[in-house]
């Protein structure tokens, strides 16, 4: 990877100087591109989203080592990267992908990702070490186009285990509002205890902390019943999910949550291009640092994210007994959701659940 001194004029306009980058400051960086991308995915379907932001971050990296001059520069800025020191970014994700590595297997979250040349393209000895994954990433590249020089490919998979669980002999079906006009029949699991609780006024909606297993949260953010969905995907960003964290309070209540699986695939070229992502796919693309003596250009990026949310295998947290009855949050209508490492605050999926009947 080039060095820390600017590549370019734009570098020069737009960095002052390479920062010397912390953990702290990638894992902002990562919330904040991470939101930008949901926001830009989000904003194009009515359906269920997800995304596993980090996989999909990971995916990326190995661009940027390929990548120099003018490429690397929009690179780093469409990726939020910009102003950090591009050759300490490879030991930083390293690090963070050890945190949610050492954490994995109590969260079940199993993810692979894959750089995918066309067959006889000379790739540089310094990344023929790439991990590949299996066939759930390779399934992702088939069919293609005879044009098609370079694919990213990531998946993962969550098996959300929540800590303390809830427990599956209290979960009863419920309806759930998609929208003024469809009602479905769900199942609803139930838990009473203290939560972690936030009410951003401002946006209308409230704000839960369910901890899982494998020291990992998720935060559902549940609009109010007379507000769109849409208007507080708008909000959405790494600051704002900062915001909540540090606002929640521990509170008696009663929680109603839908079990639910999500499996979502996406084809993200159009996407990023909407974040200034766009020299990499171009003809004038500088992937030089990869490939020897070849002009090559990324032609897809591939995505595919499965979450399951259920409650527990028998005796979960159940019902708490308290002396007054605590007030139920139920969560019956369209919500978003985010899993993050509460240790760091590091951004590790985004999603939300339009008809949790429905993948």
């Amino acid at each position: 990877m080039a060095p820390c001194a600017p590549l370019s004029l734009v570098s020069l306009l737009l960095l002052a100087s390479c920062q010397p980058a912390s953990l702290q400051d990638l894992t902002n960086r990562n919330a904040d591109f991470g939101t930008r991308l949901y926001r830009a995915v989000s904003s194009r379907t009515d359906d269920n989203v997800f995304l596993s932001v980090f996989t999909l971050s990971s995916a990326l990296l190995p661009l940027l080592s390929a990548a120099a001059g003018p490429t690397q520069d929009q690179l780093l800025q469409g990726l939020r990267l910009q102003g950090l020191d591009p050759q300490s970014l490879p030991d930083l994700f390293q690090s963070l992908r050890t945190a949610v590595q050492h954490g994995s297997l109590d969260m079940s979250l199993r993810q692979g990702t894959a750089l995918l040349p066309r067959q006889g393209l000379q790739v540089s000895s310094s990344f023929l070490d790439l991990e590949w994954t299996g066939d759930t990433v390779r399934e992702m590249a088939t069919d293609l186009d005879p044009q098609t020089q370079l694919l990213i490919a990531s998946a993962a998979a969550y098996q959300v285990k929540f800590s303390p669980s809830f427990n599956e002999s209290l979960t009863q079906d419920e309806r759930f509002y998609v929208n003024k006009y469809r009602v479905v029949m769900v199942p609803m699991m139930f838990r009473a205890d203290k939560f972690f609780l936030a009410y951003d006024l401002g946006l209308k909606a409230g704000v839960l902390k369910l901890p899982m297993a494998g020291g990992a949260a998720m935060l559902v953010v549940l609009p109010d019943e007379d507000v769109d969905i849409t208007s507080v995907e708008e909000a959405v960003t790494g600051d704002q999910i900062q915001t909540w964290i540090r606002q929640l309070k521990k509170t008696k209540l009663e929680v109603q949550l839908p079990r639910f699986l999500l499996e979502r695939s996406y084809s993200l070229r159009d996407v990023l291009q909407t974040l200034n992502i766009t020299q990499v796919f171009q003809e004038e693309a500088d992937l030089s640092n990869m490939w020897e003596g070849e002009a090559v250009k990324l032609t897809q990026v591939f995505h595919k994210a499965v979450v399951t949310v259920a409650d527990g295998d028998g005796a979960g947290g159940g019902a708490s007994v308290f002396s007054t009855l605590p007030p139920r949050l139920t969560v019956n209508r369209p919500f978003i959701f985010v899993v993050y490492l509460q240790a760091s605050d590091a951004v590790l999926s985004i999603g939300r659940v339009i008809d949790p009947s429905s993948k």
